[in-house]
């Protein structure tokens, strides 16, 4: 049936892109005026949908479980603005229908704010969900970090078809206890890899804490990440273990090569339908790092490096993936909605590796609070200002001859990358 709401919407689309706009905001106009477009375009894939979520990784999961559906032959949309809320959704749904609403492909993957999904599970039941992490983020938007994984546990029961759990995330895997109808399956590490990924209790651990409890045996993971190499890593299925070479970097990025493998050779069955696993490998190979993700640009001839934090565990693993030696480094920490306004998570992370080689600016609206924090833990900072802008500037005119590297909070990656537009190649995600 032929809605008014879709040409509306895509007219609002299009203002709003040559007026610089939020890319949220023509979803957020077909909502209110036709509150069931996204069930309506969306039921009639013939996979059906998968939402994957958590708190550290959606954006480079859902990247990576794209291409590798992609490589099956499958027709893929995604929200790839980042936009992980409802509307954003509605949004990139626009910008793929044609103007009677009609969408071209196969499935859906769409990364989703853990409090957003909640709402889009209500109204669109996923077929499929990948559920990453717990971990304290944001905590002044989700409370405790057991509501989140209350946040999660709702998807989950949504979900008609499979169910991808993280094994090694105690809050995740219990999930599996409440669930009655869909399938269930794991992704999971090594041992030897466990010390690697703490989670959040382990993370909060200190002198005085209560001892663990005793270790259960785990259950069975479709995809088990086994080693991580400089540039390639293995990994075990089906009862053998193979090794890909991979551009991604970081070793939580590695980790989620896994859960986007289980989901992958969940959307894509069994039998005659089966994966290509050499396609999916090879494809696997082939992903680059989400925008702002471990992402490397390329400035006066040097690779610029961009990687997100957002929370202890994460900025924990981004400095053990990323050593200090031999880049200039810059640290820009802002506490806008979308980063969350408690920065106190700082004091959860250890900044020692950035001792022998100091940091050489530090930016943000929070750059002072960032500056102290290094300061307890002894390490060098060469400049503090507010403006990311100015401070970037001067990054990359002190540091011309070296490598560089930039940890940051999203909306300061977002300005970041603003400003290094005007000066090299960036990603455009419209």
């Amino acid at each position: 049936m032929f809605s008014f709401s879709v040409p509306l919407g895509k007219l609002v689309r299009r203002v709003s892109r040559l007026r610089g706009g939020g890319s949220a905001l023509p979803g957020l106009v077909v909502e209110k005026i036709d509150p069931g477009f996204m069930q309506r375009t969306l039921s009639t894939l013939p996979h059906g949908v998968a939402v994957v979520s958590g708190t550290n990784g959606k954006t480079t999961t859902t990247k990576m479980v794209v291409e590798l559906l992609e490589s099956q032959g499958l027709k893929v949309f995604t929200n790839r603005t980042g936009s992980n809320f409802t509307r954003g959704v509605a949004a990139a749904l626009l910008g793929e229908v044609d103007w009677r609403g009609r969408l071209d492909a196969d499935i859906a993957v769409l990364e989703l704010d853990e409090a957003h999904a909640v709402h889009f599970v209500n109204r669109v039941p996923p077929r499929y969900s990948l559920l990453l992490n717990v971990l304290r983020d944001q905590l002044d938007r989700f409370g405790e970090i057991d509501k989140t994984a209350q946040l999660l546990q709702h998807i989950a029961s949504k979900t008609t078809g499979t169910v991808v759990l993280n094994r090694e995330d105690p809050r995740v895997a219990r999930i599996a206890d409440t669930l009655d109808g869909p399938d269930v399956r794991y992704f999971g590490l090594d041992d030897s890899l466990l010390s690697t990924f703490p989670n959040d209790d382990e993370l909060r651990a200190g002198p005085g804490s209560p001892a663990p409890a005793p270790v259960q045996q785990k259950p069975h993971a479709d995809v088990v990440l086994r080693r991580v190499g400089p540039d390639n890593a293995d990994f075990e299925y089906d009862g053998g273990t193979v090794t890909t070479g991979m551009k991604l970097r970081g070793v939580y990025n590695i980790f989620n090569a896994a859960a986007a493998l289980t989901l992958a050779r969940s959307i894509c069955g069994s039998g005659a339908a089966a994966a290509d696993h050499a396609t999916l490998l090879t494809a696997l190979s082939q992903v680059a790092p989400a925008f702002g993700r471990g992402e490397s640009l390329v400035v006066d001839g040097l690779p610029l490096d961009l990687v997100l934090v957002k929370n202890p565990s994460g900025f924990r693993l981004g400095l053990k993936s990323f050593p200090a030696g031999g880049y200039a480094t810059m640290i820009a920490i802002n506490d806008n909605y979308a980063d969350g306004r408690d920065m106190s998570w700082l004091w959860d992370v250890d900044f020692e590796s950035l001792r022998a080689e100091g940091v050489d600016q530090v930016t943000g609206s929070r750059a002072y609070d960032m500056a102290l924090r290094l300061q307890y833990d002894e390490v060098a900072v060469g400049a503090v200002n507010t403006e990311i802008a100015p401070a970037l500037a001067a990054f990359i005119a002190a540091a011309k001859d070296k490598p560089k590297r930039i940890f940051c909070t999203y909306t300061a990656m977002l300005a970041i990358r603003r400003e290094l537009s005007k000066i090299t190649t960036v990603e455009v995600v419209s």
